[in-house]
């Protein structure tokens, strides 16, 4: 039997349809801004802001074994090419890319808590649910990476991987200890902001291991 959705994640009035709206929009302009780094067309544009939106959250879903969102859903496409039309816009502009990091880093708080979410509406364990929350906040920006021929995010040592985890650790917890839904999507997404926040700011990057690196 197909699992019940709960109705707070579908909705975009809610506090979690917000979130993944927001996320959608955030990533899709990280998309069509790496296209903007190499001057490529408006196709390019918005090809580069839709992988980029949806491709977390559709490897998400197919994972947990649910419909995939946008396919069911037309506005989350709709959303993408908004971004990527809206980044097109603006230009060449000096802040844009500045903007676009600090963007970045509500998406990957907003995702991390909302792949949780959904996940754990399918009844996946809340360990599960924190895995998802991280891929569905990193994947995309790991398939645009890949498609732009720039270093993945997982391969850089800022904070970006945990600051996603660390929402959706908060947000997995908190629902176990049974806080409802609107302050634990709150408190998560409040703290993996903060954390990318923090490496934006002052450089914060994790520990590298020790040692000598010994090329052959």
């Amino acid at each position: 039997m197909t699992p019940i959705i709960d109705p707070a994640i579908a909705n975009p009035e809610t506090v979690l349809g917000a979130l993944d709206f927001a996320g959608v929009a955030v990533f899709a302009a990280t998309g069509a801004l790496a296209a903007a780094r190499q001057k490529h067309d408006l196709v390019t544009f918005a090809f580069f802001g839709a992988i980029t939106g949806v491709g977390g959250g559709t490897l998400r879903d197919l994972l947990i074994g649910a419909p995939v969102f946008w396919v069911q859903d037309w506005r989350y496409i709709a959303v993408c090419l908004a971004a990527s039309l809206a980044v097109w816009l603006i230009g060449a502009r000096p802040w844009r890319f500045r903007a676009l990091l600090w963007l970045d880093a509500v998406g990957l708080a907003a995702y991390g808590v909302m792949g949780a979410a959904k996940a754990g509406a399918f009844g996946i364990a809340p360990l599960i649910c924190i895995v998802m929350g991280a891929l569905t906040a990193c994947f995309g920006g790991v398939v645009r990476d890949l498609l732009a021929g720039e270093p993945s995010i997982l391969l850089r040592r800022e904070i970006t991987v945990s600051a996603a985890l660390l929402a959706a650790t908060v947000f997995v917890i908190a629902r176990v200890l049974g806080l409802d839904i609107w302050p634990a999507a709150i408190v998560g997404g409040a703290l993996g902001f903060g954390l990318r926040a923090g490496a934006l700011a002052w450089g914060w990057s994790l520990p590298a291991f020790p040692g000598t690196v010994v090329r052959n």
